[in-house]
Protein backbone atom coordinates (compact mmCIF):
# COMPACT_ATOMS: atom_id res chain seq x y z
CA UNK A 1 0.00 0.00 0.00
CA UNK A 2 1.15 3.02 -1.01
CA UNK A 3 0.09 6.82 -0.67
CA UNK A 4 1.92 9.08 -3.71
CA UNK A 5 1.54 13.04 -3.99
CA UNK A 6 0.09 13.95 -7.52
CA UNK A 7 1.40 17.48 -9.16
CA UNK A 8 -0.20 18.83 -12.03
CA UNK A 9 1.06 22.04 -12.56
CA UNK A 10 1.62 24.84 -15.48
CA UNK A 11 4.57 26.63 -13.98
CA UNK A 12 8.33 24.95 -13.20
CA UNK A 13 8.29 27.57 -9.42
CA UNK A 14 4.90 25.67 -8.57
CA UNK A 15 6.35 22.29 -8.94
CA UNK A 16 9.59 22.57 -7.65
CA UNK A 17 7.85 24.29 -4.63
CA UNK A 18 5.43 20.98 -4.27
CA UNK A 19 8.63 18.54 -4.65
CA UNK A 20 10.51 20.61 -2.01
CA UNK A 21 7.89 19.77 0.45
CA UNK A 22 7.20 16.07 -0.72
CA UNK A 23 10.60 15.17 -0.01
CA UNK A 24 10.15 15.95 3.53
CA UNK A 25 7.55 13.13 3.89
CA UNK A 26 8.10 10.79 1.59
CA UNK A 27 10.19 9.57 -1.32
CA UNK A 28 7.33 9.55 -4.52
CA UNK A 29 6.09 11.77 -6.49
CA UNK A 30 3.02 11.57 -9.01
CA UNK A 31 3.64 14.10 -12.19
CA UNK A 32 0.93 14.56 -14.40
CA UNK A 33 1.69 15.87 -17.88
CA UNK A 34 -1.16 17.22 -20.46
CA UNK A 35 -0.18 18.13 -23.96
CA UNK A 36 -3.55 20.59 -24.70
CA UNK A 37 -4.54 17.94 -26.92
CA UNK A 38 -5.91 14.92 -24.75
CA UNK A 39 -8.23 17.07 -22.88
CA UNK A 40 -8.51 21.01 -23.15
CA UNK A 41 -5.31 22.03 -20.69
CA UNK A 42 -1.99 21.58 -20.67
CA UNK A 43 0.87 21.37 -17.49
CA UNK A 44 4.60 22.02 -17.50
CA UNK A 45 6.63 19.76 -20.65
CA UNK A 46 10.21 20.59 -19.91
CA UNK A 47 11.21 17.36 -18.44
CA UNK A 48 14.90 19.29 -18.23
CA UNK A 49 14.44 20.63 -14.42
CA UNK A 50 13.18 17.27 -13.23
CA UNK A 51 16.89 16.01 -13.06
CA UNK A 52 17.97 17.69 -9.70
CA UNK A 53 14.77 15.83 -8.05
CA UNK A 54 15.71 12.36 -9.44
CA UNK A 55 18.56 10.74 -7.10
CA UNK A 56 16.54 11.89 -4.20
CA UNK A 57 12.64 11.33 -5.59
CA UNK A 58 11.07 8.29 -7.41
CA UNK A 59 9.75 10.12 -10.35
CA UNK A 60 6.87 8.20 -11.91
CA UNK A 61 4.74 10.08 -15.18
CA UNK A 62 1.22 10.47 -15.58
CA UNK A 63 1.29 10.80 -19.05
CA UNK A 64 -2.15 12.57 -20.40
CA UNK A 65 -1.21 13.15 -23.89
CA UNK A 66 -1.95 11.92 -27.53
CA UNK A 67 1.00 9.46 -28.55
CA UNK A 68 2.65 8.88 -25.20
CA UNK A 69 5.71 6.87 -26.94
CA UNK A 70 6.93 9.74 -28.21
CA UNK A 71 7.99 11.53 -24.75
CA UNK A 72 9.36 8.02 -22.84
CA UNK A 73 12.86 8.54 -24.43
CA UNK A 74 13.19 12.42 -22.93
CA UNK A 75 11.41 12.33 -19.68
CA UNK A 76 13.65 8.91 -18.98
CA UNK A 77 16.25 10.93 -19.34
CA UNK A 78 15.37 13.05 -16.62
CA UNK A 79 15.15 10.41 -14.64
CA UNK A 80 11.41 9.26 -14.01
CA UNK A 81 11.30 5.81 -13.43
CA UNK A 82 7.73 4.93 -14.00
CA UNK A 83 5.41 5.55 -16.94
CA UNK A 84 1.75 5.55 -17.12
CA UNK A 85 0.44 6.04 -20.39
CA UNK A 86 -3.22 6.30 -21.00
CA UNK A 87 -4.80 4.09 -23.86
CA UNK A 88 -7.18 6.52 -25.03
CA UNK A 89 -4.66 7.95 -27.34
CA UNK A 90 -2.11 5.50 -27.86
CA UNK A 91 -1.36 4.13 -31.13
CA UNK A 92 0.62 0.57 -30.06
CA UNK A 93 0.57 -0.59 -26.27
CA UNK A 94 2.37 -3.28 -27.26
CA UNK A 95 5.09 -0.88 -28.58
CA UNK A 96 4.54 1.39 -25.77
CA UNK A 97 4.82 -1.37 -22.96
CA UNK A 98 8.01 -2.43 -24.81
CA UNK A 99 9.68 0.92 -25.39
CA UNK A 100 8.95 2.00 -21.36
CA UNK A 101 10.26 -1.27 -20.78
CA UNK A 102 14.01 0.50 -21.59
CA UNK A 103 13.70 2.83 -19.11
CA UNK A 104 11.86 1.53 -16.06
CA UNK A 105 8.47 0.31 -14.98
CA UNK A 106 5.46 0.76 -17.19
CA UNK A 107 1.76 1.06 -16.70
CA UNK A 108 -1.57 1.70 -18.56
CA UNK A 109 -4.30 4.32 -17.48
CA UNK A 110 -8.23 4.07 -18.10
CA UNK A 111 -9.58 7.62 -18.11
CA UNK A 112 -12.88 8.08 -16.51
CA UNK A 113 -15.61 6.22 -19.49
CA UNK A 114 -12.86 3.94 -20.58
CA UNK A 115 -13.47 -0.19 -19.60
CA UNK A 116 -10.97 -1.99 -18.34
CA UNK A 117 -11.36 -4.63 -21.45
CA UNK A 118 -9.37 -2.10 -23.45
CA UNK A 119 -6.56 -3.12 -22.03
CA UNK A 120 -5.00 -5.23 -24.84
CA UNK A 121 -1.83 -6.22 -22.98
CA UNK A 122 -1.10 -9.27 -21.14
CA UNK A 123 -1.47 -7.98 -17.37
CA UNK A 124 1.86 -9.69 -16.38
CA UNK A 125 3.17 -7.55 -18.29
CA UNK A 126 2.53 -4.55 -17.04
CA UNK A 127 4.04 -3.27 -13.27
CA UNK A 128 0.97 -0.86 -12.68
CA UNK A 129 -2.29 0.50 -13.87
CA UNK A 130 -4.45 2.84 -13.62
CA UNK A 131 -7.81 3.65 -13.01
CA UNK A 132 -8.88 7.42 -13.25
CA UNK A 133 -11.46 7.57 -10.48
CA UNK A 134 -13.15 10.81 -11.48
CA UNK A 135 -15.18 11.71 -14.65
CA UNK A 136 -12.51 12.55 -16.86
CA UNK A 137 -8.70 12.94 -16.92
CA UNK A 138 -6.93 16.75 -16.92
CA UNK A 139 -7.68 18.65 -14.01
CA UNK A 140 -7.15 18.50 -10.30
CA UNK A 141 -10.01 18.66 -7.72
CA UNK A 142 -12.69 16.51 -9.11
CA UNK A 143 -14.70 14.24 -6.57
CA UNK A 144 -14.12 10.56 -6.63
CA UNK A 145 -17.41 8.67 -8.38
CA UNK A 146 -18.11 5.25 -6.34
CA UNK A 147 -18.86 3.81 -9.87
CA UNK A 148 -14.94 4.29 -10.48
CA UNK A 149 -14.33 1.60 -8.17
CA UNK A 150 -16.26 -1.28 -10.00
CA UNK A 151 -13.19 -1.00 -12.23
CA UNK A 152 -11.19 -1.69 -9.57
CA UNK A 153 -13.25 -4.49 -8.41
CA UNK A 154 -13.55 -6.29 -11.90
CA UNK A 155 -9.89 -5.53 -12.69
CA UNK A 156 -8.48 -7.11 -8.58
CA UNK A 157 -10.58 -10.10 -9.69
CA UNK A 158 -8.31 -10.42 -12.95
CA UNK A 159 -5.13 -9.34 -11.21
CA UNK A 160 -3.06 -9.25 -8.49
CA UNK A 161 -0.53 -6.57 -9.85
CA UNK A 162 -0.24 -3.18 -8.42
CA UNK A 163 -3.67 -0.93 -9.00
CA UNK A 164 -3.32 2.93 -8.67
CA UNK A 165 -6.39 4.84 -8.09
CA UNK A 166 -6.17 8.76 -8.55
CA UNK A 167 -9.00 11.13 -8.63
CA UNK A 168 -10.47 12.42 -5.55
CA UNK A 169 -8.73 10.55 -3.19
CA UNK A 170 -8.87 11.65 0.43
CA UNK A 171 -9.05 10.79 3.98
CA UNK A 172 -13.25 9.72 3.19
CA UNK A 173 -12.42 7.87 -0.08
CA UNK A 174 -9.39 6.25 0.31
CA UNK A 175 -11.16 3.07 2.46
CA UNK A 176 -13.55 3.02 -0.47
CA UNK A 177 -10.80 2.80 -2.81
CA UNK A 178 -8.62 0.16 -0.72
CA UNK A 179 -11.55 -2.06 0.16
CA UNK A 180 -12.21 -2.53 -3.54
CA UNK A 181 -8.80 -3.36 -4.27
CA UNK A 182 -6.62 -0.51 -5.07
CA UNK A 183 -3.00 -0.67 -3.48
CA UNK A 184 -1.51 2.86 -4.45
CA UNK A 185 -3.33 5.78 -3.82
CA UNK A 186 -2.75 9.49 -5.54
CA UNK A 187 -3.51 12.38 -3.75
CA UNK A 188 -3.36 15.99 -5.39
CA UNK A 189 -5.90 18.51 -4.17
CA UNK A 190 -6.50 16.78 -1.18
CA UNK A 191 -2.47 17.53 0.02
CA UNK A 192 -2.30 20.42 -1.44
CA UNK A 193 -5.48 22.69 -0.77
CA UNK A 194 -4.34 22.40 2.99
CA UNK A 195 -2.08 24.79 4.79
CA UNK A 196 -0.07 21.43 5.67
CA UNK A 197 0.95 18.88 3.31
CA UNK A 198 2.74 16.71 5.54
CA UNK A 199 0.29 16.21 7.89
CA UNK A 200 -2.26 15.70 5.29
CA UNK A 201 -0.03 12.71 3.80
CA UNK A 202 0.13 11.49 7.41
CA UNK A 203 -3.44 11.36 7.91
CA UNK A 204 -3.93 9.17 4.63
CA UNK A 205 -0.97 6.74 6.36
CA UNK A 206 -2.63 6.95 9.52
CA UNK A 207 -6.28 5.68 8.18
CA UNK A 208 -4.54 2.96 5.54
CA UNK A 209 -2.18 1.50 8.45
CA UNK A 210 -5.58 0.78 10.29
Amino acid sequence: MQIIPGILEKDWQSIESKLEQIKTFTNTAHIDIIDGKFVNNKTFLDPEPFKKYAAELFLELHMMVVDPIELVEQWAAAGFKRFLGHVEHMTSQKEFVEQVKQYGAVGLALDGPTHVSQIKIPFEQLDTILIYTSNRVGFSGPPMMDDQLDKVRHLRSLTNIPIEVDGGINDKTIIRAKDAGATRFVSTSFLWNSENPSEQYNKLKEIMEQ
